[in-house]
């Protein structure tokens, strides 16, 4: 009978080991409190999407480290094993550039306002505006930065390598460098066609005015606006303070249109209405924000 207990006392501890064992996680540890420990990947934390928001306060122009002239950087993503991929975007006032350098990975350039100028080592300085992508070999001395008169923002995405450098720094560029004679984006020869065409004015009045649109597209905007005076994004302010001045919410509403092309960006739109309700008046400034909400909402 004795021995009878003793069995069944043994079979039942037997058990209870291997429920628990059971019951216990893959790849976790059971310690004499009860408490199971998880190791190996059951210890990694579920993957999930990552949505870093944009920040509405433009970035801190101030001096930097291997630029020249003001400059606002905002970094965007680190690179994340096993992705090597790192990015950020840089602002840069009229006049500021970068130091020469290049990327052991390459790199690309996105540019998202104004208008800038890039130049490799022993070639030709280029102009680069807004939705210009820009792609530097690995290994390529170069620079990049805005113009003389505007502003420009671009994303740069740069891989980094196993021991993280992904760009290396030499001398700064020189004025006599930076002032050197650009190749410049040249448009498209106006074509004369039937009020039908898709340039500007023949759009919105070609169909009843054909040779007021004709004149306003050949001597306004083929014309006027390609004076290199002034630079686009700077006529666009002029414009659009203009015909908030003049209360003109139809002109308005395709000028700054044009305007957020040229590289003013929202902040500074609002910010030049807000300017003219001083000088304007409050009702045509209020006319004006309706349109910009309106144009900004849309695009």
């Amino acid at each position: 009978m004795k021995s009878t207990k003793m069995n069944l006392f043994a079979a039942t501890v037997i058990s209870l080991s291997l429920l628990a064992s059971a019951s216990s996680p893959a790849g976790g540890q059971t310690n004499q409190a009860g408490v199971t420990t998880r190791t190996g990947a059951a210890a990694q934390e579920p993957k999930s999407i990552s949505i870093t928001r944009s920040s509405s306060p433009p970035p801190q122009m101030r001096e930097a480290e291997n630029f020249t002239g003001s400059v606002g950087v905002e970094p965007l993503l680190e690179a994340t094993a096993p992705s090597r991929l790192a990015g950020g975007r840089v602002t840069f006032a009229p006049g500021a550039r970068t130091a020469w350098h290049s990327h052991p990975l390459g790199q690309t350039l996105i540019v998202t306002t104004g208008a800038g100028w890039v130049q490799q080592e022993g070639g030709e300085k280029q102009e680069v505006r807004v939705g210009d992508v820009v792609w530097t070999p690995p290994g390529v001395k170069h620079w990049h930065g805005a113009t003389t008169t505007d502003r420009m923002t671009h994303i740069a995405l740069t891989e980094q390598q196993p021991d993280g450098k992904r760009v290396e720094w030499m001398e700064k560029v020189s004025d006599a460098q930076y002032n050197a004679p650009a190749k410049v984006q040249v448009a498209p020869t106006p074509v004369r066609l039937s009020t039908t065409n898709s340039r500007p004015s023949a759009r919105a009045m070609g169909d009843f005015a054909p040779k007021l649109a004709e004149i306003t597209d050949d001597v306004l905007y083929a014309d006027v606006w390609e004076r290199p005076q002034l630079s686009r994004r700077d006529r666009s302010l002029v414009t659009v303070a203009a015909l908030i001045a003049l209360n003109r919410p139809d002109q308005l509403r395709s000028h700054i249109t044009r305007a957020r092309a040229n590289g003013v960006s929202k902040e500074e739109v609002v910010e030049t209405i807000t300017q003219m309700a001083f000088y304007a008046g409050w009702p045509s400034a209020v006319t004006a924000l309706g349109v910009a909400r309106e144009v900004f909402q849309q695009q």
